[in-house]
This record gives C-alpha cells, structure tokens and sequence, in this order.
C-alpha cells in the first residue's frame, strides 16, 4: 500500500507516472547504473532521477528514449510502450478540474481529481451513502456532524465541493458507478428522518440510470468479506493504467496501487456483491425502509 500525499509535485493522478517511474527503475537496476549515472546521460541531477522513479514529475520524451538506450533497451515495442505511458500520463495533469478551485475540498481532492479521470468506480460502504448519491441535506448533516468544521460558509461551500462530484453521472460520457451499500448506512439517521426519507428517494432514483448498478447488503447476510472498512476501486480507460484502490479512514488516505493487492480488493468486491439483494430487491428495500421513516 502507499499513501498519496499532497507535497510530490503538481499532478492530478500518480498511477500511470508511478508505473513509468518503476519501469524505468527496474531497467535501470537490471542494467546495474546508479541514479548518478543516469543522470550524467540526461544532463540533469540525481534528484531529477529520484523524482522521475517515483512518478514524482511528468517525463520529456526525449529523457525516456535516452535513458532507454543508456540501459541497454534497444527494441522500438518496450519503449514505445514507455513514451505511451509518458504521454497518457502528461495528458492527466495537464487536466484542470474545478476542484482545483475548491480549497474547501480537503482530503477528497486527490480523490476526485481520480474520479474524474475515471471511467468506472466500483464502491463498498458500510455506514454511509456513496457521495455521488448524497442529496445536499445529507452531505450538510455528516458535514455538521463532523465537527470539523464551525464556520456555517464554510460547510456549504464543503457541500457544494460534493453535489458537484455529481456531474459524472450524466453527460455523454458518464461515470459507471458500481454501488454495494450495507442495510445499517440505510438505517442510520444522518440528519433525522426527514433528510433520510428524502436521501432514500434518492438513491431510487439515481439507481434508475443506466450507468450505475446499486445493491444493498442486508443485515441477514451475516458476515462477509468486507466487513474491515469501506473502499472505492477506481478504474481507467487506458489499458496501461491499473487499477486503484481508495481507503479513506478517519486519520489518513491510503491509495492501493499494487496490482496484486488491487485485484485483492476486486475479489473481495465480488463476493460481497454475490451476498447482496438484486438491483430489484435492492430497490424494494430501500423503499421499505423510507416507508418506515
């Protein structure tokens, strides 16, 4: 697992400059140089090395075909493949999103900056509704709950920073939402009865569009494979891009890269979604349980 922290650079998403930075670091390795070394044949200094292993910085082309043929990699296919992962990768934070305009959007910035390169998400929640499926009552109540924030301003901009999230879901080229959500964040009471009945419609509707697929996991299921934490897998349109695994707990933000650990997580996913109600069922239930408030 890595973290992603805030402080390596302007980009909007590591993935695709970690991958490049770790091939570069194992041909390096392979062909016995030292960071030194590679940057003497690039002109530059070790730190730039440094900051171009871990995906720290975008990569000029002609540094890639250089340090290619310094390591001994001389077939046009393998680097190719690295000058395509280059450019996919400058393409990503050349990317201005609002949210990058939004100072009040804290720790999801990272996180939404990914989704809005994302062309699919698939998300496990335990006690809360999927925030691209919260209605503004219901952000402003956990926002207010949170007891983070004081400032009556600063909470609505916080909200708008979330209903914007939203946009993915419509548009010519929406964002395929996967959504598995325990009975008990249905039950909770974020904000009384009258939030949670109207939240509640909500999600009836929002589980009508064709992109989004929503199942709830009801209490009688008893255990399952999720049952350590919430999680979102983020998921690219590149081929060369693996995918990503946002953990967000209370005191820190862990960003799973791996792709071993990130197919752990898809397994996971799966079972739980083989013990969860069908999308009909899914929807019966959550009527039932706005009925009762």
């Amino acid at each position: 697992m890595s973290v992603m922290r805030s402080d390596q650079g302007n980009r909007t998403s590591t993935v695709l400059g970690r991958r490049l930075g770790g091939e570069l670091l194992r041909l390096r390795d392979a062909a016995g140089k030292t960071q030194q070394q590679a940057a003497q044949a690039i002109s530059a200094t070790s730190t730039k090395i440094v900051k171009m292993e871990r995906g720290w910085v975008p990569m000029r082309d002609p540094d890639i075909r250089v340090l290619c043929e310094f390591y001994g990699l001389d077939d046009p296919r393998p680097v190719g493949h690295l000058l395509d992962l280059a450019r996919l990768d400058r393409e990503r934070r050349k990317a201005k999103g609002w949210w990058q305009h939004s100072p009040n959007a804290g720790a999801l910035a990272e996180y939404i900056a990914m989704e809005d390169a994302a062309s699919r998400v698939r998300t496990w929640q335990l006690a809360l509704i999927p925030g691209l499926f919260q209605t503004a009552e219901y952000a402003r109540s956990l926002a207010v709950s949170d007891g983070v924030w004081e400032d009556p301003d600063e909470i609505e901009r916080i909200v708008e920073v979330r209903m914007k999230r939203q946009a993915r879901l419509l548009g010519d080229d929406p964002l395929h939402v996967y959504a598995v959500v325990w009975e008990a964040a249905l039950r909770q009471l974020i904000g009384g009865p009258d939030v949670m009945r109207a939240q509640l419609e909500r999600l009836i509707e929002v589980a009508q569009l064709p992109n989004v697929r929503l199942q709830v996991l009801p209490y009688r299921s008893g255990g399952h494979p999720c049952v350590g934490g919430a999680f979102n897998i983020v998921s690219f349109a590149e081929t060369e891009a693996i995918d990503v695994v946002h953990v967000d707990s209370i005191a820190s933000t862990v960003w799973v890269e791996n792709p071993d650990e990130g197919a752990a997580y898809s397994t996971f996913f799966d079972r739980t979604t083989r013990l969860s109600l069908a999308q009909h069922d899914s929807a019966a239930l959550i009527d039932s349980i706005r009925k009762e408030m």
